[in-house]
């Protein structure tokens, strides 16, 4: 806990599945970025993925088995726990965000978006309000045949949600209406390039998303007043063609919009591009201190990996002229998934 100043809490996500200790909450340090854990839940299967409440109060997760199911935790200084029982959702939903009063789903499994709604106190409202399921395919014998659902996030005007879709090369734009989401505008990507995740520019105008079956980043234009998303360049992501596997997985954008770092699964890598204009430039990489890292987050100063397969949360300082990061510590947590700040 931070001495004499500011309050801060990350939450880590981890595949129980796979000897992961559920759900942990641990401190921050102010000063070098560093995790110490407090302590944690498992009572949820594979909670995957993390989304916090603005007021810092609920803490939402997916459990991201066949089944599948969100849960709700109240947040309570360095102590957290369930808010009310968990709601079916199916699928095998692998991210979550805030929208309209509702948490939506990414369901991978079943290719589609789920709402379900949030009653004033951060608790669920109980079964899930409308789901819109995904439609298409894409080219990859494997992994494209049917609609993958991977990411849904509420873009930054608040007016939209924005889901990607792996299996469709597609990013879709959607609103809710009586708590069902409603189909505004399909964008296509580049056959084949399997979007997993997106992230916006700090300034709205721009959105970024990276490409799980090619090692790139999608840039793209967004028009938030009309909700569409235009694709504009691609940007390699490694600086030479990959020796074995390599599959993108987290994006995150620095808080000033100078840079964006990415992880490469297989060739466990970061990246870190620097934002120009409409495009980016590869500023270099750097081993991402583990093994399959699955998620990014940057808090403080310092980014966040959650390596899956090493079973650690390694985090780095990073250079303000570069942006580049530099290794600084880690902490053993098997599985982990996913990292959230509050």
């Amino acid at each position: 806990m931070a001495d004499g100043g500011e309050w801060r809490r990350a939450f880590i996500g981890s595949f129980t599945a796979a000897g992961g200790p559920g759900i942990v909450m641990a401190s921050v340090a102010p000063d070098s970025g560093a995790l110490t854990p407090l302590n944690s839940v498992n009572g949820l299967p594979d909670p995957s993925y993390l989304a916090l409440a603005p007021d810092g109060r609920t803490l939402y997760a997916v459990s991201e088995t066949a089944e599948g199911a969100v849960a709700a935790y109240r947040v309570t200084g360095d102590k957290f726990e369930p808010a009310g029982p968990r709601v079916p959702v199916g699928g095998g939903p692998t991210h979550l965000g805030l929208y309209d009063g509702h948490v939506l789903t990414a369901d991978y499994g079943s290719g589609t978006v789920t709402a379900v709604p949030v009653r004033p106190d951060g608790s669920l409202a109980g079964a899930p309000s409308g789901s819109l399921r995904h439609t298409g395919s894409g080219p990859h014998p494997r992994f494209q045949q049917t609609p993958h659902a991977h990411q849904v996030q509420a873009d930054p005007s608040g007016r939209w949600a924005v889901s990607v879709d792996l299996g469709t090369d597609s990013v879709r734009v959607c609103t809710l209406a009586d708590g069902s989401p409603r189909p505004h505008r399909e964008f296509a990507l580049r056959p084949g390039s399997g979007p997993r995740h997106l992230a916006f520019h700090p300034d709205g105008t721009r959105a970024y998303v990276v490409n799980e079956l090619t090692p790139t980043v999608t840039v793209c234009r967004w028009n938030a007043a009309e909700g569409l998303l235009e694709p504009l360049t691609e940007a390699q992501l490694l600086p030479g063609a990959p020796v074995g596997d390599a599959y993108p997985s987290g994006v995150v954008v620095s808080p000033d919009g100078r840079f964006l770092w990415t992880a490469t699964r297989g060739e466990d890598v970061l990246s870190t591009l620097a934002v120009e204009d409409e495009g980016l430039r590869l500023v270099g990489t750097v081993p991402c201190g583990g093994h399959w890292p699955r998620a990014l987050a940057e808090s403080g100063g310092f980014l966040y990996v959650a390596n899956e397969r090493s079973g650690d949360v390694t985090w780095f300082a990073l250079d303000p002229g570069t942006g580049l990061p530099y290794r600084t510590g880690s902490i053993e947590l098997p599985a982990a998934s996913c990292v959230v700040f509050g």
